[in-house]
């Protein structure tokens, strides 16, 4: 089952929807009565419900969204073609443009390199090296160094880095990790007065590494409390879509996308398979799926590994779906591979909180299936009709780029999606 955001709620009336506004950061300054905001904060605030109004309404205007929105490089980003992607095409906009406009995140200078400031950049994990890298040193419209002036505060730790270096292999062991979150949290906490003001409900993490939830329980309140921004956005072990972020996972092994993957065949390519997965027998899925599949079907094409003579990225753009199981944990760095290789991605997965379900339907540009469904998978993807799946396809186009990691970052793109997604837990807005 895959968990959606209780951002969305879609059979709710959108005007309705989007005036259920809980706006909990307020609220728990507002039961500490030894804080007292400042004139900056005030109108801080008064700014984020200025927002919140220009977003409201521009949900309940009806009809698709008309205007062409153009980004830095003169693309088309969001128009009357692609707009079903998003649950609301002008909310997601607006609240895009109100972003751009306001949002301002401080970044803690606190913490020695390698485990703070630095994170892998050419790994299964680059994602998690590449936000902090684009956050200390690009982001200028975002970036503030004035703490004050800051909506929210980027703990800028990598827990891939703490895998690295302080945990002793074999052992699976958390403690050293926890232990330095808790310290980190315990610096900055004694040394400015913004983590105590709110108990960390305005500061976040990132971390794509499986073992990012454990290192944030090293503070109850970074657990609890905190915006964690995760790969692995399990629902059933403590992720909380309401207050944290699903983080793609992006695998760049030489630090750029496979030139295979850059442009896809055009639409109305065959594709010679039905389906394709190749991958590593772990986690409770994949043996399930290997076990009915594997060698058994030419139009299914399931591997455990690939014969080296095989290649990954030329089966992906000749499918027309890609299986995407869980291993070990709920994400995979073939969700967004599929997303590129225009192979609709279908999702094999209990418990995983998609990335940007707050503002994209899934539904329009991915399958789930049951895991319960494995015995009957080429049954389910045969009955695709092909209307629908050409639908899918345009899907795909419609959202890869705001799943394309761009160095520096673009509008739109993965960093700035991630961006918007705190910037929606900062606002606790429901978008529809």
């Amino acid at each position: 089952m895959i968990e959606s955001s209780p951002f969305i709620i879609l059979e709710l009336d959108l005007t309705a929807l989007l005036l259920m506004l809980v706006y909990d950061l307020q609220k728990k300054r507002k039961k500490n009565k030894n804080v007292k905001l400042s004139k900056e904060e005030e109108e801080m605030e008064h700014e984020l419900a200025r927002a919140r109004a220009k977003i409201r309404k521009a949900a309940s205007v009806a009809g698709n969204l008309s205007r062409i929105v153009i980004d830095g490089d003169g693309n088309d980003v969001i128009n009357g073609v692609d707009d079903l992607v998003y649950r609301n095409a002008r909310a997601f906009y607006q609240s895009y443009m109100e972003m751009e406009k306001r949002f301002k995140v401080h970044v803690y200078s606190e913490g020695e390199l390698p485990i703070v400031h630095d994170g892998p950049c050419k790994d299964i994990y680059t994602i998690e090296g590449r936000f902090i890298h684009e956050m200390e040193h690009g982001a200028k419209r975002f970036k503030t160094r004035n703490p004050r002036r800051a909506h929210v505060y980027f703990m800028p730790f990598s827990v891939t880095w703490m895998v690295k270096y302080l945990y002793k292999p074999l052992t699976y062991d958390h403690t050293a990790m926890k232990q330095f979150v808790a310290d980190y949290v315990r610096v900055v906490s004694s040394k400015y007065p913004f983590w105590n003001r709110t108990q960390g409900a305005d500061h976040f993490m990132l971390s794509c590494h499986d073992w990012g939830p454990y290192a944030s329980q090293g503070n109850p309140f970074l657990y609890n409390t905190s915006i964690r921004v995760l790969c692995n956005a399990n629902s059933s072990e403590g992720f909380s879509p309401r207050k944290d972020v699903s983080l793609p996972e992006i695998r760049l092994y030489g630090g750029d996308v496979s030139p295979k993957l850059i442009s896809p065949p055009p639409a109305n390519s065959p594709r010679l398979y039905l389906a394709f997965f190749a991958g590593g027998l772990h986690g409770p899925i994949r043996p399930i799926l290997l076990d009915h599949w594997k060698g058994r079907d030419a139009d299914l094409q399931v591997h455990e590994y690939l014969p080296k003579d095989l290649d990954y990225y030329s089966f992906m753009l000749q499918s027309k779906f890609c299986l995407c199981p869980s291993g070990h944990e709920v994400a995979s760095p073939r969700i967004v591979e599929a997303i590129y290789a225009e192979c609709v991605p279908v999702i094999l997965s209990d418990h995983y909180v998609l990335p940007f379900s707050d503002v994209l339907r899934w539904e329009t540009f991915s399958i789930q299936v049951n895991v319960s469904e494995i015995p009957r998978l080429k049954e389910v993807l045969m009955s695709v009709p092909e209307e629908k799946y050409r639908r899918l396809k345009e899907g795909l186009r419609g959202v890869r780029k705001h799943f394309v990691l761009n160095q520096p970052a673009k509008r739109f793109d993965v960093f700035h999606m991630i961006l918007h997604s705190i910037w929606l837990r900062r606002l606790n807005l429901r978008l529809a």
